[in-house]
């Protein structure tokens, strides 16, 4: 059987995701589309030029009607974020593109899984929510999937432990107010703060972690890489790429990705991430993982820093 994926912004990102796709055989069919048609064709010739060397796949640029009968359809359209600009400040703008490409694309994927990457990721997750006419479940925004990556990838660094054996999840939305819920967070089943204590080489215990340096890490990150090279695309892709795994995949898997909240910890009315469960269609429920009273404020906060922004944009 097989897997369409249609990406909808042939940038960096878009085409990164692509590129990713083909090199690891998670699609069999890709369709590039952007408003650029010359950058989209030149993206999908690149990339198209090497698959002889990875799992088969069909890599093309084209329309909207091209996206009749695709799988997953991944949102990457808008104006990237810039040095020194919150994600926050790029709302109303990517606000206007999803609105614009909502009902072209809807139109030839009513059945597709929508993967909203756009930023600010939980704003426009609850743009598309509202005027898609889609179900729910059939929407998910990226969310902090990519936040989790970059805790789990420090916390493996700082233990010198494969990431694999890391357990830990950023909840909240994908941006400043994001935090991590430390009492579900493991390494090998131990609670992270009790790890050290529990190893035998005492060489090997370093100093006592501070939850505020990750979390500042994790919440800078994104702007010291464009800073740096003037935008992020790799980490971003690999981790969309999971979530396309996970729905290929048929077995229903756990991810901290954005989607609309009903009353889940006493929240309502916007996107936002907590533990999801993902599987063929999409958005199969969620868990409501224990979190201590700290950690639902913080949750809260987060969700109301959301609305205070969809309250001043024109949906």
């Amino acid at each position: 059987m097989g897997k369409k994926v249609t990406i909808i912004g042939a940038g960096s990102v878009g085409s990164t995701i692509a590129y990713t796709m083909a090199v690891n055989g998670i699609a069999t069919e890709v369709v590039m589309i952007d408003i650029n048609e010359s950058k989209s064709l030149g993206e999908a010739l690149d990339i198209r030029q090497g698959v002889s060397f990875c799992p088969p796949i069909s890599i093309y640029a084209g329309s909207y009607q091209d996206a009749k009968d695709s799988d997953i359809v991944i949102l990457t359209s808008g104006i990237a974020r810039k040095a020194g600009q919150s994600r926050l400040e790029l709302a109303q703008v990517n606000t206007n593109v999803v609105k614009s490409i909502a009902p072209e694309i809807t139109k030839y994927a009513p059945h597709a899984v929508y993967i909203i990457v756009s930023n600010p990721v939980d704003i426009l997750t609850y743009v598309f929510t509202r005027v898609s006419g889609l179900p729910e479940k059939q929407i998910i925004g990226s969310g902090t999937i990519l936040d989790t990556a970059r805790l789990r990838a420090r916390l493996a660094e700082y233990y010198s432990i494969n990431q694999k054996n890391v357990h830990a999840y950023v909840f909240g939305e994908h941006g400043d107010t994001s935090f991590v819920p430390w009492s579900l967070g493991t390494i090998s089943n131990i609670p992270i703060d009790q790890y050290s204590s529990c190893l035998t080489d005492q060489s090997s215990i370093v100093p006592p972690l501070l939850h505020e340096d990750v979390e500042n890490y994790i919440r800078k990150s994104g702007g010291k890489i464009i800073a740096r090279k003037g935008a992020t695309f790799y980490a971003v892709a690999i981790s969309v790429c999971h979530i396309c795994r996970c729905i290929f995949s048929g077995a229903d898997t756990t991810l901290t990705v954005s989607s609309m909240m009903h009353g889940e910890y006493g929240i309502e009315d916007v996107c936002l991430s907590i533990l999801s469960i993902i599987g063929p269609g999409g958005l199969d429920g969620k868990i409501l993982a224990p979190l201590t009273d700290r950690e639902q404020a913080l949750l809260h906060h987060s969700a109301d820093s959301l609305k205070e922004v969809i309250k001043n944009i024109e949906i």
